[in-house]
């Protein structure tokens, strides 16, 4: 196929300009019966995936029979209300497939031992088996299509390309694995980077079991948001690699804050219908550790969070052991105590910030206790009570000065980016 390459840094993407690279798309793939579109969920809200699916939808619709399947991962299904809110009354209940992590996957292959070895520079010599939703191999899709955001990401460097694939409609195995793997070799490491360890994990993959052997298009995005103004500056369409890596590179320009000094204190807040566990919410921890200061305090402004795992099971693990810090997660997962569930010891890891910072977890005490947040290793915050103070409709992005000379520095959606102050 003919790429499609769209970028408009400073004013964003108008609404003519993406139906005019859509229709360049679909031109392309003419006489297509049945398409399966691989949106986010709604953890990704501001990615315009929606809008694009919506778009996608109508226009195939009169000619093909068309199936929209989240890319879940872990993730719970959406609700009814999130499907209105990010495909309106464009896509209908009955044509959303929900992705069972569980259960829906088949094996395609495996990256070798040795290639994970390399990658991981010995940390992580294991074999890891890829594994796709059934339906995109026996599902008898004409075309599939993943929609997604490149975004810096905690534990793939760059989000999506074909993490949108082996994680978000991907099975036990490769999202344990490719987690670990990442979290052994060091999130910080990763953020921001391109070539990350996870993802030559999942390029591995893309050249042996989905390049030439799957009709999948990638539709990529870059986006920032301004206040209630999410904004489209890039979208990059095609079947290589070199989509992701333009959408990388821009993103890495307009959504990495190079902050000029680490803060003693960095609040952040989580959207309440977006972030609704510390599993997602968590970002609020990744993307602004970089920017928190030896010994100062992160707080979390977390009022729609109301549990800790995306699922029972995660939820579980979570409550029995802890943000606790590397060394003590790796010496359990040595002991075995994460076998066949990975993606946790590699969560609980990366939500730590191993001594340096403390995490204060601001939740309503009906939706998560002080005991509870206090049980997973973090201290806690009544959000009511502390919102008097950090009030995050009045705190503006970055620096501020309270009344009484207080300084802190404020990521109003840290979903969006990464916030960093380069090495010394």
């Amino acid at each position: 196929m003919k790429e499609l390459y769209l970028t408009e840094e400073e004013h964003g993407i108008s609404a003519k300009q993406l139906e005019g690279q859509i229709d360049l798309l679909l031109e392309q793939w003419p006489d297509v019966k049945k398409v399966l579109i691989i949106p986010p969920d709604y953890t990704r809200c501001y990615s315009y995936a929606g809008e694009i699916t919506q778009i996608l939808y109508r226009k195939l619709v009169p000619h093909a029979s068309v199936d929209v399947m989240p890319a879940l991962g872990t993730h719970m299904p959406m609700s009814k209300e999130e499907h209105r809110k990010f495909f309106g009354d464009v896509v209908p209940e009955d044509a959303i497939i929900v992705h069972h992590w569980q259960t829906d996957t088949v094996r395609l292959g495996y990256v070798p031992a040795e290639v994970c070895s390399e990658i991981s520079k010995g940390l992580f010599p294991e074999q890891i088996d890829v594994e796709v939703n059934h339906l995109l191999v026996d599902g008898g899709y004409d075309l599939i299509l993943s929609v997604g955001q490149v975004v810096p990401h905690e534990v793939v460097g760059m989000a999506n390309y074909s993490k949108n694939i082996f994680v978000g409609t991907g099975g036990r195995e490769m999202i344990n694995k490719s987690h670990m793997l990442s979290a052994i070799c060091g999130m910080e490491k990763a953020l921001g980077v391109t070539d990350s360890p996870a993802r030559k994990v999942y390029d591995y993959a893309q050249q042996h079991f989905i390049d030439g052997k799957l009709p999948l298009v990638y539709l990529q995005t870059v986006t920032t948001r301004e206040g209630d103004e999410v904004k489209l500056h890039g979208l990059y369409i095609g079947q290589s690699r070199k989509p992701f890596e333009m959408a990388a590179g821009l993103s890495q320009k307009l959504n990495i804050c190079h902050v000029e000094r680490r803060a003693k204190k960095l609040v952040t807040y989580l959207e309440p219908t977006e972030l609704k566990t510390t599993w997602v919410g968590n970002k609020g921890v990744y993307r602004t550790r970089m920017a928190v200061a030896d010994g100062g305090e992160l707080i979390i402004l977390a009022p729609g969070v109301i549990a800790f795992g995306e699922n029972e099971e995660m939820d579980r693990m979570t409550r029995r052991y802890g943000y606790t810090g590397t060394e003590h997660i790796l010496e359990l997962y040595r002991q075995g105590v994460f076998e066949g569930r990975l993606m946790s010891a590699a969560h609980l890891m990366q939500g730590s910030s191993e001594g340096r910072f403390t995490i204060t977890y601001a939740t309503k005490p009906e939706n998560l206790s002080k005991e509870e947040i206090e049980g997973v290793g973090y201290q806690w915050a009544d959000y009511d009570e502390i919102t008097k103070r950090y009030d995050p409709e009045k705190l503006k992005e970055g620096w501020n000065i309270l009344p009484d000379g207080e300084e802190i520095y404020f990521v109003g959606t840290p979903a969006l980016g990464l916030w960093k102050v380069d090495e010394e």
